[in-house]
């Protein structure tokens, strides 16, 4: 368990570090523009574009692998939302629920504790997860919204903004970059990759000190009344459904198993709450359910890690 404890706590300390600066520091949401941008729009970019541009371009096209990730996560998004729905909230509401639950902090802590955990051969596997789970959630959000009534554009406008807004995301582009780095074996100036391997070394630990500060920005006021579903899905079920469906339809490597889990037992992504303001809905809970899945995903991540490390849980449940 102390090996554990060696894995988990330093990224948890980068968040408690970050939240205790903006208090004792007084920050406000101006204190975070630069430090996020630096974070979306280069360091996180860099990371993806090394990860998936050194990846033998045969592990580019698991598909299969794809699939049955963003198989197990939109099983919990859509037990999330029929629950939402049957508790009379709107489809937004529900929808916002429903990402909550399936939508995990995979860009902020994702790489630092993956690689910490696994090694850089949990890399690959991390970068598809990130990209298509990023792009179908970009989409489904949208989309749902429509329904709601609280997307008024045309439904041509909609998909076309939809589609731009994908396409031009920088984690895409960086994405789209790195598998044609692979697919062409680029190779970058010495100059230029020391560069990039700077940045991405930077984006792990400036995303969770980031995060600490946008947690400490939106303390919590009250416990929502969803949050007794919602935590258990996403900090428990979530994972637990993803290595039933990797184990079912798949004969995946072990690493990519055991990324895949790790990731879907990640805390809610603090993008589920930048959607809610978007939408003007769901906006203090998305905050809450943040904060409350962050700080229990301290003993729910080093419990998985645990049985993961030590080999309690088999790789394949139907071998």
């Amino acid at each position: 368990m102390a090996e554990i404890s060696t894995l988990v706590l330093p990224f948890f300390g980068l968040i408690l570090l970050g939240f205790v600066a903006a208090k004792l520091r007084k920050l406000d949401d101006s204190a975070l523009g630069w430090l996020n941008f630096f974070i979306i729009y280069i360091s996180l970019p860099a990371l993806f574009f090394k990860i998936i541009g050194r990846t033998p371009v045969e592990q580019l096209t698991r598909f299969d692998f794809i699939l049955t990730s963003l198989g197990g996560t939109y099983t919990v998004f859509e037990l999330i939302f029929i629950i939402g729905r049957l508790r009379q909230n709107t489809i937004g509401d529900s929808t916002l629920q429903g990402l909550a639950a399936a939508y995990g902090n995979i860009g902020y802590l994702g790489p630092g504790i993956a690689f910490a955990a696994f090694g850089e051969a949990a890399a690959l596997p991390l970068a598809l997860i990130f990209a298509f789970e990023n792009l179908v959630h970009f989409t489904v959000a949208p989309a749902f919204m429509a329904f709601d009534g609280k997307e008024k554009r045309p439904p041509l406008q909609l998909a076309r903004d939809v589609a731009l807004k994908i396409a031009l995301h920088p984690f895409i582009i960086a994405t789209f970059a790195g598998f044609v780095a692979a697919f062409t074996g680029f190779q970058a100036p010495t100059a230029l990759q020391t560069m990039i391997d700077n940045l991405a070394q930077a984006a792990a630990p400036c995303a969770l000190f980031a995060m600490g500060v946008t947690l400490a920005l939106r303390p919590l006021k009250r416990v929502p009344a969803e949050i007794p579903y919602i935590v258990p899905a996403k900090l428990v079920a979530l994972p637990v459904i993803m290595y039933l469906f990797m184990s079912l339809f798949g004969n995946f490597p072990a690493i990519w198993v055991e990324t895949a889990v790790l990731l879907s037992a990640l805390p809610t992504a603090t993008n589920v709450f930048v959607i809610a303001q978007q939408y003007s809905m769901w906006q203090e809970r998305a905050s809450a359910t943040v904060l409350i899945t962050t700080v229990v995903s301290v003993l729910s991540v080093s419990a998985l890690l645990y049985l993961l490390k030590s080999g309690t849980l088999p790789i394949d449940f139907f071998p």
